[in-house]
């Protein structure tokens, strides 16, 4: 049985979808009863004196899940009783009524209040109502502080929302801490529009939330960041010295954040950066640039401990997921890297450079780049599909770097699909003949990863001769070789590692 609180929610916001569609809907009295019965009764009869509505049907109750459904520009009012388990509209004004956000959504401000799953109201803070225009060529960047601050400042569960429509805006910084000991809720409906001026970004982002102890960010809206304006200014492939570009959304000191439903089209630097951050959840999300576009991983995470990325899709013109220092007990798993933009994505790569600037590789690294790097540890990796990447699975580090570890890391459940390189530790990177890697990497686990090579060498270990790589397992490897050299048969190479289990199927197997 759905509760009469998420009816409630998705009552009210059936209004609003529904105005947003045919017009303002005519008020209608709703008078305060004592019993349920009787405010069904009159939530009924409500219904009905919304005159420019011509037929609707709140809600069905289909197995426990409700669906909402709109019909306009049909006759004349059913005025066939409606059964109370479909009553969704009723619910939904009634429980704002009760709290006096009824008068507010329906003709007077934004401040709309819902319930939350907690049995709190949640008051809704809509960027229109504070000078917000979806037309696509207005700066909106004062009106979504204006709203924020708003919301994050009311002292009460609040939700900000950003509706259907087309909203540009240039730079913005949502910021906390927030008054309410409730998360606050970030809802994108529509389409959030980088502006193009680079002049504009002073600092390394487009959108940042940052200071915040509860977030939800969500709503099937799209960020657009506009990146193939910018991407031709990208020169960090031949330029050490370069000044990235801004990434379209970063996590800044956000701890207790959920982040789904939600879509970034074409950023101009990362999609999303995730740094000095604490128990963040990110699931059914959707990342996508060209092949072509430099830079644009999916996700970076650095500095962060408990981040768990699920069930999403990430195809980029760089890596699907990177993780760089001092990031600690991350989760990667069912994130689906492609299909169909060439070999320049990458699935999963752990740095410690939040600025490492090579986008033709997947990789676990590069490590050493710089001094006083952080660990990297607990990474788990699982049921990960990968296709037409360059590489699978990498961890690499520079040659001659200072002291640091990446350990207990697990990739498992692993589906390669003509991947180039599908299993690879490079210590030599940046230089093939400087003094050794002093990055100790150990206690690897390579488990059931199965698919297609199209290299001939589909498991390559070169570790560190000063601290070569311990505790390397692998169990059930089965790779097949897809290349176009006929009929080669497939290798391993495994220099200064110590396998220390293979189990199950070893094809190729290290010697």
């Amino acid at each position: 049985m759905v509760p009469s609180n998420k009816l409630a929610e998705i009552g009210i916001e059936a209004f609003q979808l529904l105005e947003e569609s045919i017009g303002p809907v005519r008020k209608a009295k709703m008078p305060l009863q004592s019993t349920i019965q009787q405010q069904l009764s009159s939530a009924q009869d409500s219904c009905y004196t919304r005159e420019t509505m011509e037929c609707y049907t709140a809600a069905q109750k289909n197995k426990g899940v409700i669906m909402v459904e709109y019909f306009v520009n049909k006759p004349a009012p059913v005025v066939t009783p409606v059964p109370r388990s479909i009553l969704v509209l009723g619910l939904a004004l009634l429980s704002c009524v009760a709290d006096g956000a009824l008068r507010h959504h329906i003709g007077l401000s934004d401040h709309r209040s819902l319930i939350d799953g907690s049995g709190a109201a949640v008051t809704v803070f809509d960027v229109t109502k504070h000078g917000a225009k979806a037309d696509d060529k207005t700066d909106n960047a004062e009106a979504f502080i204006q709203t924020w601050r708003a919301a994050c400042d009311s002292g009460a569960p609040a939700k900000m929302v950003i509706p259907g429509g087309t909203f540009l805006t240039s730079p913005v910084v949502f910021q906390g801490p927030c008054k309410s000991t409730e998360p606050i809720v970030f809802e994108v409906q529509g389409n959030v529009k980088a502006t193009t001026d680079l002049s504009e970004y002073s600092s390394e982002q487009w959108i940042l939330f940052e200071i915040i102890d509860g977030l939800t960010l969500n709503g099937g809206g799209t960020f657009d960041g506009q990146g193939s304006a910018v991407w031709k200014y990208n020169d960090c492939h031949q330029n050490k010295e370069c000044q990235p570009l801004p990434s379209s959304i970063k996590l800044s000191k956000v701890n207790n954040a959920l982040v789904h439903e939600i879509s970034s089209v074409d950023s101009k630097y990362f999609h999303m950066h995730v740094t000095s951050c604490n128990s963040i959840s990110i699931h059914n999300i959707n990342l996508t640039a060209p092949a072509n576009s430099p830079n644009t991983d999916g996700i970076h995470i650095s500095h962060s401990d408990g981040i768990h990325v699920t069930s999403s899709k990430i195809g980029t013109g760089d890596d699907c997921v990177s993780i760089g220092q001092g990031s600690t007990n991350i989760l990667i798993s069912q994130v689906f890297c492609g299909p169909g933009h060439g070999l320049r994505y990458k699935c999963i790569r752990l740095l410690t450079s939040s600025l490492f600037l090579d986008w033709t590789y997947t990789s676990v690294g590069s490590l050493g780049k710089y001094k006083n790097e952080e660990d990297v540890s607990g990474i788990v990796v699982t049921n990960c599909t990968l296709f037409n990447t360059t590489n699978g699975v990498r961890i690499k580090s520079y040659a001659a770097s200072d002291p640091s570890q990446a350990l207990n890391i697990t990739f498992k459940d692993i589906t390669m699909d003509s991947v180039k390189n599908p299993i690879i530790i490079d210590q030599k990177y940046g230089s093939r003949n400087g003094a050794p890697s002093r990055v100790k990497i150990s206690n690897v686990h390579y488990q059931n990863i199965k698919g297609t090579s199209t290299s001939d060498v589909a498991v390559s270990f070169s570790c560190s001769s000063l601290v070569p790589c311990q505790g390397v397992e692998l169990v059930d490897i089965d790779l097949a070789y897809i290349g176009q050299k006929a009929k080669m048969p497939l290798s391993a190479s495994c220099l200064n590692a110590n396998i220390v289990k293979s189990g199950g199927k070893q094809n190729p197997g290290c010697n």
